[in-house]
C-alpha cells in the first residue's frame, strides 16, 4: 500500500478535476446529461484503482483530512446564499412546491426501506438509496454516509452513497426531458417569441455577474469560517440530545441566520456570486477526494440489489412528477417545466434540474416561475427538510440499534 500525504492528495484531487473536465468536454454522453466533472474524473480514477487492486493487490491510500472541512464549506455557502426575502416572490406556489418535495422525500424513503427489507438488506441501505442521495445528491449523501459509518455501524456507507448519488444524477438528466415533453404536449407553451416583460433570473442568463475582488473573497471566506466555527459548536452542544443534527445541517443553519441577519440590519449584504464560486470550488474538491478514494471492491455484494432499488426509484420519480408535481402545481406550462426540474433534483442535483429546464425552455419558451422555485427549493429547502425527514425515519422501530 502507498500512503499519499495531504499535499499529494490535494494535487491528485485537482488533477482529477482537470481530467473530469476533459472527459466531459470530449464525451457527448457526459456533456448531454451534465455529469459533473469531479464525478466523471473521480469515478474513472476509482475504476482504475479497482483494476490495479484486483490485478496486483496494490492499493493507494489518500490523506482525506481536508475532505470534511470542504464539505462543510459547501453547505455553509448554501446557507449564506439563502435569501429569505425572496420567499415572498414565490408566494403560495413556493409553499405548494415545498409540500410536493416533502411528499417525494417520504415516498423515496418508504420505497427504499421497503425494497431493502424485501431484498434482505439493512434498512439503512434503503435510506441511502432514498432521499439521502437521490433528493440530497453527492454532498448530502457523503455527509450522511459518514454519520451512518461512524455512529450506526453501516460499513461502506460512503461508497454506497456515492454510487447511489451518481446513478441518480444520470437518471435525473435522462428522464427529465421526456417527462417534460410528455406534459408540454397537453399545455400551451408561451413560445420563444413571446413578450418577456419580466426580468429573467440568473439561472436563465447564467453568464452575467459583478466583478469578484480580493476583498470580496476575503469577506466571503470570513463568513464561511464563522459558519464552520459556530456550526461545529452548535453540533457539539446538541450531541446526544433529541435535537441532535449532523454538523453540515448546523453549519447551513448558521449561514442562513448570518446572511439574512446582516442583510436585515443593513450592515452587510452577502455577495451571492462570490459565495457560489467558493461553494463550487469546495464541492468540486470534496467530490473529487470522495470519489477518487472510493473502494469499489467493497461494493461488489451490494451492486445488484442496489441497482434494483435505484431503477424502481427512477420509475417512481417519473410517475410522481407526472401525477403529483404537474397536477398540484397547476397542470400548465410552468408546471411542466417544474416537473422536469423536480426530476433533476429529485434524483440528482440542482444543476441537473436547471439543465433539464433550460433544455425545455430553449425549445418551447421561458418559465420564470420554474426558474424562481427550483433553485430556491432544490439548493436550500431540500437540505433542511431532508434532514428532518431522515431524523424522523431513524426513529422507526425497524432501526432498533439506532433509535433504541
Amino acid at each position: 500500500m502507498y500512503q499519499m500525504d495531504i499535499y499529494g492528495t490535494l494535487v491528485a484531487a485537482t488533477l482529477v478535476l482537470l481530467l473530469g473536465r476533459k472527459l466531459v468536454q470530449s464525451i457527448p454522453f457526459l456533456e448531454k446529461y451534465t455529469i459533473p466533472e469531479p464525478v466523471a474524473g473521480g469515478l474513472l480514477v476509482a475504476v482504475v484503482l479497482l483494476a490495479v487492486k484486483q490485478s496486483t493487490d496494490w492499493e493507494i491510500s489518500f490523506d482525506l483530512s481536508l475532505k470534511d472541512p470542504l464539505m462543510l464549506m459547501f453547505f455553509a455557502t448554501i446557507g449564506l446564499n439563502a435569501n429569505l426575502a425572496s420567499l415572498k416572490a414565490g408566494g403560495k406556489f413556493l409553499v405548494l412546491f415545498v409540500f410536493v418535495v416533502i411528499g417525494l422525500l417520504l415516498v423515496q424513503n418508504t420505497v427504499g426501506i421497503a425494497l431493502a427489507k424485501m431484498l434482505g438488506l439493512d434498512p439503512l441501505m434503503g435510506l441511502l438509496a432514498g432521499s439521502i442521495t437521490l433528493s440530497g445528491g453527492h454532498g448530502t449523501g457523503a455527509a450522511w454516509g459518514k454519520v451512518f459509518s461512524e455512529r450506526y455501524g453501516f460499513d461502506n456507507a460512503t461508497e454506497v452513497a456515492m454510487a447511489c448519488a451518481t446513478f441518480g444524477l444520470i437518471l435525473g438528466g435522462v428522464i427529465g426531458g421526456p417527462v417534460a415533453r410528455l406534459l408540454v404536449k397537453n399545455t400551451k407553451a408561451p413560445g420563444l417569441g413571446a413578450d418577456d416583460a419580466e426580468i429573467p433570473t440568473a439561472f436563465e442568463k447564467p453568464y452575467t455577474g459583478r466583478m469578484i475582488t480580493p476583498l470580496v473573497m476575503l469577506e466571503t471566506i470570513a463568513l464561511i469560517s464563522i459558519c464552520l466555527l459556530a456550526g461545529s459548536y452548535i453540533e457539539k452542544q446538541l450531541e446526544h440530545t433529541m435535537f441532535e443534527l449532523p454538523t453540515f445541517v448546523c453549519v447551513l443553519f448558521v449561514g442562513v441566520i448570518l446572511s439574512n441577519g446582516l442583510s436585515l440590519l443593513g450592515f452587510y449584504r452577502v455577495f451571492d456570486r462570490a459565495v457560489s464560486v467558493l461553494g463550487n470550488v469546495s464541492l468540486s474538491l470534496f467530490l473529487a477526494m470522495a470519489l477518487m478514494s472510493l473502494k469499489l471492491w467493497q461494493l461488489a455484494s451490494l451492486a445488484l440489489p442496489m441497482l434494483v432499488i435505484l431503477v424502481v426509484q427512477s420509475i417512481v420519480m417519473a410517475l410522481y412528477a407526472i401525477f403529483v408535481t404537474y397536477r398540484v402545481m397547476g397542470k400548465n406550462y410552468d408546471a411542466s417545466i417544474l416537473s422536469a426540474g423536480h426530476c433533476g433534483f429529485g434524483l440528482g442535483a440542482t444543476p441537473t434540474a436547471i439543465a433539464n429546464m433550460q433544455a425545455i425552455t430553449d425549445r418551447f419558451g421561458p418559465s420564470h416561475m420554474a426558474f424562481l422555485l427550483v433553485p430556491m427549493v432544490g439548493a436550500f429547502f431540500i437540505d433542511i427538510v431532508n434532514a428532518a425527514v431522515i431524523k424522523i425515519y431513524l426513529l422507526l422501530p425497524i432501526f432498533p440499534s439506532i433509535a433504541g
